[in-house]
């Protein structure tokens, strides 16, 4: 399979990057624009790789977005580039619309066009697969899950983009008949996560002394993901998801933000002892506006339908 990354220097998509060269004998073609998310390093391990090759491109620009279809000549399209951070949309949320938007309506047009011209065998076998994410959902109390069916209702600037991109795709399924799927994953943690987010943050502030900061009084409950199990169901989708279809990924694994942080101080106090520990560090500080409460993934379908 020849498989083209969109997003695949940021955290999710080099964990997809990394397995599809380690695991697999497909060839990947990594299309990232190297934002302030994108890492090269993340791709160090595959990047020698002869099946492995590398184009620095904006999903919004249309000519370069064209060529990468028609040089590289993809059996499936895995779009995870999107501007992903939710603070950064509350302070600045115009990049969210035109990557998240513009940006995946981009791609559904150099797709459908790049599909239209495939042999009826390679058309029937393409796939467009757009990942995205459980905030699309909104907010849950303490009870129930978010399944696939769950009526939108996004909060922040970020999920209300990601919605949208959402819908987007289905759209271009349903009207012009383009092989979508689409995946709605919970909170990912693991290797080469972005120091900004709550874990990698975490570790990085208690090492060097730093107060760590958790929003209102850290009761926010996050259902927590290894990248690598997500990027493992990616490709399992891409080769076995059915047209049309949406599958939401999740770990079952219900955390309060709070708990994460002593967590990871306690370890922490374990692997580096600090005189007093580290719990001593936390901070609670003002919330994040329009803060969601809980999210939690049923990820039963995906189960049930892939195994």
């Amino acid at each position: 399979m020849r498989a083209l990354i969109t997003g695949g220097a940021g955290f999710i998509g080099s964990a997809v990057a990394r397995a599809f060269i380690r695991e697999g004998k497909d060839e990947i073609l990594v299309l990232d624009k190297l934002t302030y998310a994108g890492n090269l390093a993340s791709l160090q391990l595959v990047a020698s790789d002869p099946r492995f090759s590398f184009l620095k491109a904006d999903i919004c620009d249309r000519t370069a977005v064209t060529r990468a279809f028609a040089d590289f000549q993809p059996d499936v399209l895995m779009h995870l580039a999107a501007e992903s951070h939710v603070d950064r949309s509350i302070d600045g949320p115009a990049a969210f619309i035109e990557t998240n938007l513009v940006g995946t309506f981009t791609l559904l047009e150099a797709a459908l066009e790049y599909w239209r011209t495939l042999p009826a065998a390679r058309a029937a076998s393409f796939r467009f697969q757009h990942i995205s994410t459980d905030e699309v959902f909104g907010s849950l109390g303490a009870d129930g899950l978010f399944r696939e069916d769950t009526p939108y209702a996004p909060n922040s600037p970020y999920s209300a983009s990601k919605a949208g991109s959402d819908h987007l795709v289905r759209a271009w399924g349903h009207t012009y008949g383009l092989p979508v799927i689409v995946t709605n994953c919970s909170n990912n943690y693991g290797p080469y996560h972005f120091p900004e987010k709550l874990i990698p943050l975490t570790i990085i502030n208690a090492i060097e002394g730093k107060p760590l900061p958790v929003y209102g009084k850290g009761e926010n409950i996050r259902d927590w993901l290894y990248v690598e199990d997500h990027a493992a169901a990616l490709m399992l989708v891409a080769r076995e998801g059915a047209v049309g279809a949406s599958y939401n990924v999740g770990g079952s694994n219900e955390w309060r933000n709070i708990d994460v942080v002593y967590a990871i101080c306690d370890l922490l106090q374990e692997l580096r002892p600090r005189e007093g520990g580290y719990r001593d560090l936390v901070t609670f500080v003002t919330d994040r506006p329009g803060h969601d409460l809980r999210y939690a993934i049923d990820s039963s379908k995906i189960e049930r339908d892939l195994g």
